[in-house]
């Protein structure tokens, strides 16, 4: 499965979320999954959006055909777009499908591995973060993936942003020592998105 993270700043934001809607035209793609996304908690005017493809081939020929027509309605209405691409490498929760509906907050950690440590930092995300993650109340569903250039995506889905705040006070730090993520991470970036349930597809 391939991730398609989408980060941008808007500009108009009634013309966005009017454009936005006319991603409903995703349905029926070959080869596509999914799509959601909200606005950044913390910063305003960014928006987070999120799209699962079976394959690269799928969304190459989606970009190759349909993609312009439908994004031709959200022209001008953002700035600063920053389209990232990444391969599945493991569900943080067994059995990841790409649904919001039940969801309130995404998390999006972003991370730039050293070298040497990405075979480390792998397995720490498969082996201590993920089950910690998936035993916490309120954590749906999530998936973690590898794009070139040792980068990587945890991107999880929660039910409310209060359940995601209890797990980052109980257990991000003790995590973080315990995996030793310092020594694993050259950059480490993240945020917490609102969903907005109608850009849902």
């Amino acid at each position: 499965m391939l991730v398609k993270w989408t980060r941008c700043t808007v500009v108009d934001r009634r013309g966005f979320e009017r454009g936005q809607r006319k991603w409903a035209g995703l349905l029926g793609e070959p080869g596509f999954r999914g799509q959601g996304g909200g606005w950044s908690r913390g910063r305003p005017h960014v928006v987070h959006l999120f799209g699962f493809w079976e394959s690269r081939a799928f969304y190459d020929s989606f970009m190759a055909r349909s993609h312009d027509r439908l994004a031709a309605a959200q022209a001008g209405t953002f700035k600063n777009a920053q389209v990232r691409l990444f391969e599945h490498r493991f569900d943080v929760k067994v059995g990841f499908s790409p649904q919001f509906a039940d969801a309130d907050v995404v998390r999006i950690a972003h991370c730039r591995v050293r070298a040497d440590r990405v075979e480390h930092f792998t397995l720490m995300q498969e082996k201590v973060w993920s089950p910690a993650m998936a035993g916490s109340p309120g954590m749906l569903r999530g998936v973690f993936g590898e794009a070139p250039g040792r980068e990587f995506l945890v991107l999880s889905v929660w039910n409310s942003g209060a359940e995601h705040g209890k797990y980052r006070a109980e257990r991000v730090e003790r995590l973080a020592l315990r995996t030793q993520l310092e020594a694993d991470v050259a950059e480490i970036g993240g945020d917490i998105v609102a969903l907005e349930p109608s850009w849902t597809v």
